[in-house]
C-alpha cells in the first residue's frame, strides 16, 4: 500500500545522528551519493550497505521501517535489472533463444545496478528520517548562503525544497485514500493490460491534483496568517553550530568515503572471489 511509503518522513528518536548538525548530514548525503556512483564492486556495495545499517542502528530506526522506503523504486529496480540482463553483451553466454541472449556478465552488471539504486534510496532516507523539515530548510539555506552575493533567492529555494520533500508522504497517503475510495465504488485497478490500467488511474489523478492544489492553498494561507515573510533578516529559534560530535562524524564519514574511493582494490577482491567459484 502507498501508506507504507516512508521516504520523506521524520522518525523522532533521541539518537546521536538526530542531534548532528543538519548541514553536516546534507554534506554527508551528497558525498555518499558521489562515492556510491564511483563504486563498481560487490565489496564496495556491501560496505555501503553495512554503513547504512550501522547508521540505522545508531539512529534507532527499525530496519523494517528503513526498507519500506525502497518500495517506491522497486519497479525501477526490476525494470533496469531486466533491461540489463536482456541487452548486456558479454563473453560468458549462459542461455540464448532467438535474439535473446543472457550472459553471466549481464547478470553481474544488473545485480550491481540494482544494489546501487537500492543504496541510493536508503542513504538519503536516513537523512530524512533523522532531520526535521525545518532543520533541512535551515541547513540548505546555510549551505547555499554564498549564492546570496549573486542575488539568488536562497531562502525561497530552501523552503520550496523542504516543503516538496515533506509533501511526498502526504501525497502518497492521499493517493492511497483515493484509490481505496474508488475501489469501494467498483473501480478496477488490478486487471487488464497496461493501457487499461493507465486509463483506470485517471479518476485517481484528477482528485489528487485537486487535493494537491488545495493543500498548497491552505499552506499559503497558514503562512500568511502567521505573518511569514522571506526577508533576509529573519531570526531563528535554533542557531546552527558545529559541535565536537559533528567533527567526529565528519572524520568517520571521510574514512568511509576513502575506503570506497579505493574501489579498484575492491574490484580485485571481487575477481578473487569469483575466481574461487570458477
Amino acid at each position: 500500500m502507498l501508506r507504507d511509503v516512508t521516504f520523506g518522513q521524520y522518525y523522532p528518536t533521541n539518537s546521536p545522528i538526530h542531534r548532528l548538525d543538519s548541514r553536516a548530514k546534507l554534506i554527508f548525503a551528497v558525498l555518499y551519493i558521489t562515492v556510491l556512483f564511483m563504486t563498481y564492486s560487490f565489496a564496495g556495495y556491501a560496505a555501503c550497505a553495512l554503513f547504512v545499517v550501522m547508521l540505522a542502528v545508531i539512529s534507532k530506526i527499525p530496519i523494517k521501517t528503513l526498507l519500506k522506503s525502497v518500495k517506491t523504486v522497486m519497479f525501477l529496480v526490476i525494470f533496469v535489472s531486466v533491461i540489463n540482463i536482456l541487452f548486456y553483451n558479454g563473453n560468458n553466454l549462459l542461455w540464448g533463444w532467438w535474439k535473446i541472449q543472457i550472459y553471466a556478465d549481464g547478470l553481474i552488471f544488473a545485480s550491481k545496478m540494482a544494489l546501487r539504486l537500492i543504496l541510493l534510496v536508503l542513504g538519503p532516507a536516513i537523512l530524512t528520517f533523522t532531520t526535521t523539515p525545518m532543520e533541512l530548510t535551515d541547513g540548505i539555506e546555510s549551505l547555499m548562503s554564498p549564492l546570496k552575493v549573486l542575488k539568488f533567492p536562497v531562502h525561497d529555494v530552501a523552503i520550496i525544497m523542504s516543503i516538496a520533500l515533506r509533501m511526498i508522504p502526504a501525497l502518497m497517503e492521499e493517493t492511497d485514500k483515493i484509490v481505496m475510495a474508488q475501489k469501494a465504488r467498483g473501480a478496477d485497478f488490478d486487471s487488464g493490460n497496461v493501457f487499461r490500467r493507465a486509463k483506470a488511474l485517471i479518476p485517481v489523478l484528477i482528485p489528487l491534483f485537486v487535493g494537491a492544489f488545495r493543500r498548497a492553498d491552505e499552506l499559503a494561507l497558514a503562512l500568511d496568517a502567521r505573518c511569514y515573510n522571506a526577508t533576509p533578516n529573519r531570526t531563528r529559534y535554533k542557531i546552527l553550530r558545529f559541535k565536537w560530535a559533528d567533527f567526529i562524524a565528519t572524520l568517520v564519514f571521510l574514512a568511509f568515503a576513502t575506503v570506497l574511493l579505493l574501489d579498484k582494490y575492491l574490484i580485485g577482491m571481487d575477481n578473487l572471489i569469483w575466481g574461487l567459484f570458477q
